[in-house]
């Protein structure tokens, strides 16, 4: 990049600095394997333990190492701190380019669906989306979309999220500008969810986790929804609700489908 070595330290950390403002900070091991799993472009990584980190790949995820291999360059302990102040216990850190929003919009738009679009409705806890987001890629969804004032791409979301962002596609969209299909929205007073079949193109609705469902989203809801609770019991966390409700709409599909 501008003709520099970025295998030499002080060029890969030159160039990291140019990057860090405009791009998507993986903190640690875990988050650029789902990252470099789901194609997404690293032009940056830097670790005080090369030959660990490496070993940590053999032993985790040997079908990364060679590309750690190429990208990883090893600064000093003291400057990769400098660069990330909470750095991962692993000891690695990469910068990536976050996905088109076009491109993400354009696949949240697609239909037919074969899998659901997961929605929060003006969240506001940032380690509870990252865990959503973390779990929506897990199920194969097709997007997670985030409404009000959090941005899911916030470094404390990419953090909980563990680099899987790259394996499903995030936005944060108005509730009147959300993707097509039937919204079924999560209420304390909806239908028991497991009375119902939860279509591949549902649209799945969570309130935030202090004030449930905003007036806007409740009246743009097909169907509202229930989990099953105990008497007494207030509420699920918001990670929970979601994975509960997509392990229900999972169930429904035949062994080995995929999304």
């Amino acid at each position: 990049m501008n003709g520099t070595d970025q295998r030499n330290p002080d060029d890969a950390v030159r160039a990291w600095r140019g990057l860090a403002d405009s791009s998507v900070l993986l903190d640690g091991f875990h988050a650029i394997k789902h990252a470099l799993r789901f194609g997404a472009r690293i032009p940056s990584a830097l670790t005080s333990d090369k030959a660990a980190v490496l070993a940590l790949a053999d032993d985790l995820a040997p079908d990364v190492k060679d590309g750690l291999d190429v990208l990883l360059v090893q600064v000093p302990d003291g400057t990769l701190r400098d660069l990330v102040p909470r750095l991962h216990p692993t000891g690695v850190a990469a910068l990536a380019v976050r996905p088109s929003r076009t491109a993400n919009l354009d696949a949240l738009a697609r239909m037919p669906r074969t899998a659901p679009v997961v929605v929060l409705d003006d969240p506001r806890n940032l380690g509870n989306a990252g865990a959503v987001i973390r779990l929506a890629a897990g199920f194969g969804a097709t997007g997670v979309v985030t409404t009000g004032t959090l941005d899911p791409w916030h470094p404390t979301v990419v953090r909980g999220g563990a680099g899987l962002h790259f394996a499903t596609a995030v936005e944060r969209m108005d509730v009147s500008e959300l993707p097509p299909g039937p919204v079924f929205a999560l209420d304390a007073e909806g239908d028991d969810i497991r009375g119902l079949k939860l279509p591949d193109d549902a649209v799945l609705a969570f309130g935030s986790e202090r004030s449930g469902l905003s007036a806007p989203l409740r009246e743009r809801a097909d169907h509202l929804v229930s989990l099953p609770m105990r008497p007494q019991v207030s509420s699920y966390n918001l990670a929970t609700s979601v994975g509960m409700t997509l392990f229900h709409w999972s169930a429904g599909r035949p062994p080995g489908a995929e999304a």
